[in-house]
């Protein structure tokens, strides 16, 4: 299709949609309230898979990432590059994907153990990966005049796999969206109206949930610029829950999102959280669904020259993380314009999916794992079964166990019928284990223990000399946005924005007296000045925070005394008293001498 057609086309088609404004907008009545059994019911499915595919696809995908000598771009090419919109419509001429087959896009996230399909109906260049009624920027403007997601539908149905989209708020390319960018050289010179583009979102939303069979989420993105608002998110939740009751929609349809941590501060709609590009330090808590969406490279859409692919121990960390955290793991491919898996992604999925046949029952329907921390790995639960994921495989044969409930039988889940020795100690218990570990990237090992765990609180031990050190890995994190960060292999506090929040370490000292504070830590000069205090037992430590030259900036510095007046457990705790700046404090470590 030339250019001067695709425009004579999108404006006969936003004129057929004027003569739908007043039914489109009216929707479906909005869905009732919803009982605690009700949104159980709604969300099993998700809480049972733990493990789905995100696919972003477009005609982005035909530069493959290099445009004018950069090759650093991918699904957000039409904003990085400020390309005309008429020029970047002319990647669809050249979008032919004609190597596509939904049945192996399919079996490759069956085979890799997932359960769920996301894929980008729309993304924020506004291209519709169907062919939508109202608009004719979609796949009907390229020369591949098949229906994607419909091959996708049907073969995820035959599969067993629910059919998942993404759809973005935000529309570079309508000339309606209320933030309309100066490069969109097919908008009219009047302003824009978002009661001219409501409607248009929401037709095009009503095709995806009346053409393509019952979904399993509608994961919206976009909404983070002013045009969007909380009852804007609030009306669009019930309108596609009107159409189908029982799909699940992420909080991004709403305006509560907190950044790339993706849950919900203030007023939050959806349900449930969307951390991006991470994974959250502890969790969120019984009762808190949540969903980290990740890249196997650098970016989301398909660039091909970006290799800087995550190796597969790490992608099946990021899976056991999440699901020890009570999470889901959303892990992105970005297919080619001839309609390929890269092939780094195809190795990785088949390698995820060796793993996951053996180690399986570990991740799905699991829920968050009852430890704080564990030194080797992480752990996962179902009702009077643990799972054990052990990372760092101990050479020794013997696995450190901080638990105290009576364990009835323990074994390899790669070799269920093989007993394993278990020995009770003052710390917990102690699991005699093979040499090295039976599966690659993590061996899992099962407790069955017959009812709840009952956890030995892991404390901080003072070391032979008397030195007592909290390190940041080994905190508990109280509160909304303080977390664990990792720069230049070493862990520390960051994030401290909420002056709330606060940490605490469970500390052993092996005898009384005074003790120098030693603190590691670094603060940017516009957030210098936050007055901290350090509790232990009774007693109190107050200090200000100096800046450093920078957050990435640690010292070491010797901010006073506090007196342990007899030897014995404590519990460490460092709070905030005022945060003038931006951030309290980036802390690495406090070490009593």
């Amino acid at each position: 299709m030339n250019t001067s057609t695709l425009r004579t086309n999108v404006g006969r088609r936003f004129g057929a949609l004027a003569a739908l404004v007043a039914f489109v907008w009216l929707g479906v009545a909005p869905a009732g309230a919803e009982t605690p059994a009700e949104r159980d019911a709604r969300m099993a499915w998700f809480r049972e898979a733990r493990f789905g595919l995100f696919i972003h696809w477009g005609v982005y995908a035909v530069p493959a990432g290099e445009w004018d000598g950069k090759t650093n771009y991918g699904e957000w090419f039409m904003e990085e590059t400020k390309m005309p919109v008429s020029q970047y419509e002319q990647f669809a001429a050249q979008f032919n994907p004609v190597r596509f087959n939904a049945r192996e896009w399919v079996r490759m996230a069956k085979d890799a153990g997932m359960k769920y399909i996301v894929i980008t109906s729309k993304h924020h260049d506004g291209f519709a990966l169907w062919n939508s009624q109202v608009s004719d920027w979609d796949i009907s403007a390229t020369p591949w005049k098949r229906d994607p997601l419909k091959e996708l539908a049907d073969a995820c149905a035959a599969e067993g796999i629910r059919f998942c989209f993404y759809h973005s708020i935000m529309d570079w390319h309508h000339p309606d969206w209320g933030t309309r960018r100066a490069w969109n050289d097919r908008a009219p010179s009047t302003p824009p109206d978002m009661n001219r583009y409501l409607p248009y979102l929401k037709a095009q939303l009503k095709e995806l949930l009346t053409g393509y069979g019952p979904l399993g989420i509608l994961w919206f993105d976009g909404e983070w610029e002013s045009p969007w608002t909380h009852e804007l998110g609030l009306d669009l939740y019930h309108y596609v829950r009107g159409f189908q009751p029982n799909i699940i929609i992420n909080n991004r349809v709403g305006k509560g999102r907190a950044g790339m941590g993706g849950m919900d501060q203030g007023q939050g709609v959806g349900d449930y959280g969307t951390p991006e590009q991470e994974i959250p330090p502890t969790g969120f808590g019984p009762g808190v669904d949540w969903e980290s969406c990740m890249t196997m490279n650098n970016h989301w859409g398909y660039n091909r020259h970006d290799q800087n692919w995550k190796s597969t121990t790490v992608l099946v960390r990021n899976l056991i993380d999440c699901a020890s955290k009570g999470g889901n793991y959303l892990l992105n491919v970005g297919p080619t314009a001839e309609g390929l898996f890269p092939e780094p992604s195809v190795v990785r999925l088949r390698e995820i999916g060796e793993w996951m046949r053996v180690n399986h029952e570990a991740i799905y329907g699991t829920t968050a794992s009852p430890f704080r921390r564990l030194a080797w790995g992480r752990a996962t639960q179902k009702p009077g079964r643990l799972y054990l994921h052990v990372f760092d495989w101990p050479a020794t044969g013997r696995l450190e166990v901080p638990l105290a409930s009576a364990v009835q039988r323990a074994y390899l889940l790669a070799a269920p019928d093989r007993a394993l020795t278990v020995e009770v100690g003052k710390d917990g218990q102690t699991v005699r284990v093979p040499a090295t570990s039976p599966t690659p990237h993590a061996g899992v090992v099962v407790l069955e223990i017959g009812g709840p765990p009952r956890p030995v609180e892991p404390r901080v031990r003072p070391a032979t000399d008397g030195t007592v050190t909290l390190k940041a890995e080994e905190a508990e994190i109280i509160g909304h946005t303080l977390r664990l960060e990792h720069r230049d292999g070493r862990a520390n506090l960051g994030f401290w924005t909420d002056a709330r929040d606060h940490v605490q370490w469970p500390v052993t000292f092996g005898r009384a007296g005074t003790f120098d504070v030693e603190v590691n830590y670094a603060c940017d000069p516009a957030s210098g000045g936050s007055e901290c205090v350090l509790v232990l037992g009774e007693r109190e430590l107050r200090a200000t925070v100096e800046p450093t030259d920078g957050w990435g900036d640690y010292r070491t510095v010797v901010v006073g005394q506090i007196t342990v007046p007899a030897p014995g457990d404590y519990t460490g705790v460092v709070k905030a008293l005022s945060k003038p700046g931006a951030g309290v404090v980036n802390l690495r470590q406090i070490r009593f001498r």
